[in-house]
């Protein structure tokens, strides 16, 4: 007998005294002004283009190869997957995208059986030779396989690998031993294309929160073979989905463009609101119904210096600002308002705690950090003592964040505001006693500790060469001279850092991680030791943690399955492979023409949910 999976996660946590409630419109500039926007010259209807900028670069946009959140960002808004999350929902509800209603799972969550909508197409690329493309079942078993295919070196193929789905692994191992390409065409036993739209994958194990990955469209949305046989190694440049928008111009490391697909689905604008959810239900009230996208066109711009990406919003070149700046948060937003004289413009602003987590990670396989003997556990905890975090998130954070005590991310399942640990404490005198009690002290009298062996002590620690990131490793040079320990800093762009990373060949460094779904066991993935070097960037292996985590994939929510979180996370704390910052409250401003804006609790697609009016500053839409 089987059974419809339907899923509610989380629950958004607000902030006092913060409105978003429209303010007066803002100015219009002269003529000529980088910021204005104009008709077009054939008198036809003006475009609606959002324009802002990510901080960071993308690093391509096959889905199977990437995981860093700027590419996500963008791959979404043109795959689809089969389910996505409710734009307004809160708490989050999965609800159908492609999928024609909701899967059915067996009652052991062993057997998923998903039947694709008809009469939805890719958007129109050479690779299809002129035709239509329908999509179909097989397109997402096609995807799927991808991420097993030993080609695409996917970052993401060890969380595929633990769906369990039998047969893909065994082909993926025959690819490697055989040193022959990956067979797309061999049968895969856990694999079922039972006609043009349905397909069932019957799994090793139970998996009760399934869905969930098929709600990710920046990774598991479907791709088309044609397509990729098409542009090969180049696939990266060329992506073909059924979603909403499709890549435009592209200078790689400086400006992405997303134009409307004309092929796009008559799709209306949904969601659906809590009834007590004043400003969702002013949203649904003012969009529903329209046809999606709303908008023609999204320029993304790359500026990694805060300074003129602040300016870039302020002087009207942008229409939006994600994550403003911490240097500009007390201008922009005193006492987590709006300035008055940014509200005088009709310039709006949210704060969000987000489900996400600063931290630094040690590399596991570095000689010096890494390791799982007392003496090397003892210096990571020695390090994470002497790291002041609550001094960072007032300095270099301006307040925008909440200490973290454990790697689970608010509104997820398993985060617990209760749950207290060493992971948020700053004590240098237990720091250095640590250190002195393992032999991690100054032999030679030059102020700087040593190696219990001898050798000199010296962490090295990744970072990028902006001015935000200028301001961390300042805090870490003080709070590791108070220890007695020397720390050098190596500075690379971001996409740099993170090959390095994922290589293994970076000692230390700071990064971010943001939930794609609202089950906290997502973020004690980077513990797992089957994903070293993927997700898992610290490379960390206990036996003991990958036991929990299994445990914890089969079983369904509930007190026994909360009980494991808590084990998980003092494991995770005592030893110590991240140091834990903070969750971030993040802040997002826009000017009074973006219309419909809420920053998603952890999914990336919204350009398509959000209008610009250019009424709302007496300045008609800007031509492409």
């Amino acid at each position: 007998m089987k059974r419809r999976q339907t899923l509610a996660l989380g629950a958004s946590l607000a902030l006092p005294g913060l409105s978003s409630a429209a303010l007066p419109a803002l100015a219009a500039p002269g003529n000529g002004t980088a910021g204005e926007r104009v008709l077009p010259s054939t008198g036809s209807q003006a475009l609606r283009v959002l324009r802002y900028a990510f901080q960071i670069a993308e690093t391509g946009f096959d889905p199977a190869a990437i995981n860093d959140n700027y590419s996500r960002t963008v791959t979404c808004h043109i795959f689809e997957a089969l389910y996505v999350f409710d734009y307004l929902a809160r708490p989050a509800k999965i609800v159908p995208l492609t999928a024609d209603g909701m899967p059915e799972t067996s009652h052991d969550y062993r057997s998923w059986t998903f039947r694709v909508r008809p009469g939805i197409f890719f958007a129109d690329d050479p690779a299809f030779k002129g035709q239509p493309r329908e999509l179909v079942a097989a397109d997402y078993l096609y995807a799927f396989k991808r991420y097993a295919d030993p080609a695409v070196k996917s970052p993401l193929w060890a969380s595929v690998e633990n769906w369990k789905v039998p047969g893909l692994a065994a082909l993926r191992k025959q690819a490697l031993d055989n040193k022959t390409p990956f067979d797309y065409d061999a049968p895969v036993p856990g694999m079922h294309l039972i006609d043009r739209y349905t397909f069932q994958l019957r799994l090793e194990e139970p998996r009760p929160r399934f869905i969930e990955s098929m709600a990710v469209s920046d990774l598991f949305g479907a791709v088309a073979r044609e397509v990729t046989q098409a542009y090969g190694d180049r696939i990266a440049e060329h992506p073909v989905g059924t979603g909403p928008f499709k890549l435009g111009p592209w200078r790689r490391s400086s400006l992405i463009v997303l134009e409307r697909n004309p092929q796009y689905r008559e799709r209306t604008w949904q969601a659906e609101p809590a009834p007590d959810d004043a400003e969702g239900l002013a949203i649904a009230a003012r969009l529903r119904g329209r046809r999606l996208p709303l908008l023609d066109r999204i320029e993304i711009s790359i500026i990694e210096e805060s300074q003129p990406r602040w300016l870039s919003f302020l002087n009207g070149q942008h229409d939006f600002i994600e994550r403003v700046p911490p240097d500009f948060i007390n201008v922009a937003m005193p006492g987590r308002q709006v300035a008055p004289n940014l509200a005088k413009q009709g310039i709006r602003g949210v704060i969000t705690l987000q489900s996400d987590i600063a931290l630094s990670y040690f590399n596991m396989d570095d000689p010096v950090v890494g390791g799982l003997e007392p003496h090397k556990v003892a210096l990571r905890r020695a390090v994470c003592l002497g790291v002041d975090v609550d001094r960072e998130i007032r300095l270099a954070r301006r307040g925008m964040a909440v200490p973290a005590q454990s790697p689970v991310m608010p509104h997820l399942t398993g985060y617990d505001p209760k749950f207290k640990s060493e992971a948020s404490e700053y004590n240098p005198a237990k720091a250095k006693a640590l250190l002195d009690l393992h032999g991690y002290v100054d032999r030679d009298g030059d102020g700087w500790r040593e190696q219990p062996d001898g050798k000199p002590l010296v962490l090295e620690y990744a970072t990028q060469p902006d001015q935000n990131s200028r301001q961390f490793t300042e805090l870490w040079k003080k709070n590791m001279d108070a220890i007695g320990i020397r720390i050098v800093f190596k500075p690379a762009k971001w996409p740099e850092n993170l090959k390095a990373a994922r290589s293994g060949k970076l000692m230390m460094w700071g990064v971010g991680s943001t939930a794609s779904g609202g089950d906290g066991q997502g973020m004690l993935t980077r513990y797992y030791g089957p994903q070293a070097g993927n997700q898992n960037l610290s490379r960390f292996r206990l036996k003991a943690f990958d036991d929990i985590h299994d445990r914890l994939t089969v079983l369904p929510d509930g007190p026994e399955r909360l009980a494991l979180f808590d084990q998980a996370k003092r494991l995770a704390v005592a030893y110590a492979p991240y140091k834990l910052h903070c969750h971030r409250y993040v802040a997002d401003m826009m000017h009074p023409m973006v219309v419909g804006y809420r920053r998603p609790l952890f999914w990336n697609e919204w350009w398509h949910m959000v209008d610009i009016d250019p009424a709302a500053h007496g300045r008609p839409g800007r031509t492409a």
